[in-house]
């Protein structure tokens, strides 16, 4: 039988009946050297008080090593339920404080654990259902111009507008679709950020390249202040797309005519980015709220858009050590300002 295979309390007895056997043998030995029959006598008392001794020993060694099992079992149960902490006492330095211990650390190890097990599912599920609700209203859409051009016979003018309509909605979806990728892959961790010594005017003018059409197609004035040589630690491509995404707000919120400043200052602590414009505005009151993921305001329910864009870019900034504020005053304009860590 392997060692590692018996139980205590047979090791126990093991050790208890190889002393006895020894003693006896012991005993043996001085009654043939000796012949005297004093000293069998002796020994054999003093054997019957170790194994007295010895039972008591092993009868509370078995009790002690009972209530250490049964503590550790239920200690375990309750852990694995995340009811109750290990209690420890931090001035006793016995073998059940060592072992509590560090069984209070697996504990907050498994709770953090949890939490973040839960909270990801949470988002996950957040995540779906947000998905669902934003790509129900262009394939409702797109189902209903499909069937009307089917089923009815309509002139060619008419096909060609229910053709148009049917792009829009097309388009629609495609940016919804990578906007959901490109927030899906940052949020998991499959995209990360690479922060490179760039210049910020590099960076601008990508963002600003892509906002052109729609502002020449509106008649917008754009103005930018930024010093051609300044650079910072950034991840250019994403940071890029941060401000395309408050530009493009910018674009769309602003009437026709309006102006659009981009102003870059360099501070002691941190790079502001500002994009300032002559639009409506946001109300004081939502304004810690479109942040979030797919919020829309009610009042802008007529302009193109999912709700997505300052959503992303906060999350590209938060995870360069940045932040992103906002100064708004209803019918006169608003000012996002990007603040980029210079260290």
């Amino acid at each position: 039988m392997k060692l590692q295979n018996l139980s205590t309390r047979t090791f126990l007895r093991l050790i208890v009946g190889g002393a006895s056997l020894t003693s006896i043998l012991l005993l043996f030995l001085l009654y043939v050297f000796t012949k005297d029959i004093r000293v069998i006598l002796g020994g054999f008392s003093v054997m019957i008080l170790l194994f007295f001794w010895g039972v008591i020993f092993l009868h509370y060694f078995q009790k002690k090593l009972s209530v250490f099992t049964d503590g550790l079992c239920r200690t375990l149960d309750e852990m694995m339920d995340s009811t109750v902490c290990p209690q420890i006492n931090y001035e006793a330095e016995t073998l059940l404080a060592r072992i509590s211990h560090r069984l209070e650390r697996l504990y907050r190890v498994m709770q953090e654990t949890r939490h973040k097990v839960e909270e990801e599912k949470a988002e996950l599920q957040s995540l779906v259902s947000d998905i669902s609700h934003q790509t129900k209203t262009p394939i409702a859409n797109l189902k209903m111009l499909n069937d009307t051009m089917l089923t009815r016979k309509i002139s060619e003018e008419t096909r060609k507008e229910f053709l148009h309509a049917t792009a829009s909605q097309l388009d629609k979806l495609d940016f919804l679709i990578q906007g959901m990728v490109k927030t899906s892959r940052l949020e998991t961790g499959v995209i990360t950020l690479e922060k490179k010594e760039t210049a910020i005017a590099d960076t601008l003018v990508d963002a600003i390249n892509g906002v052109l059409a729609p502002m020449e197609r509106k008649h917008l004035h754009l103005s930018v202040n930024c010093p051609e040589n300044l650079t910072i630690s950034h991840d250019s491509r994403w940071t890029s797309e941060a401000l395309f995404n408050l530009l493009d707000n910018a674009v769309k919120y602003t009437p026709e005519g309006g102006d659009i400043h981009v102003t870059v200052q360099d501070w002691e602590m941190y790079l502001e980015i500002a994009v300032t414009d002559t639009g409506r505005g946001v109300p004081e009151s939502v304004q810690a709220t479109i942040f979030k993921r797919f919020y829309r305001e009610e009042a802008v329910h007529d302009v193109d858009g999912i709700g997505i864009g300052l959503y992303l870019a906060r999350e590209i900034i938060t995870m360069q050590g940045g932040y992103i504020t906002v100064e708004s005053e209803v019918g006169k304009g608003s000012t996002f300002s990007i603040f980029l860590p210079q260290r």
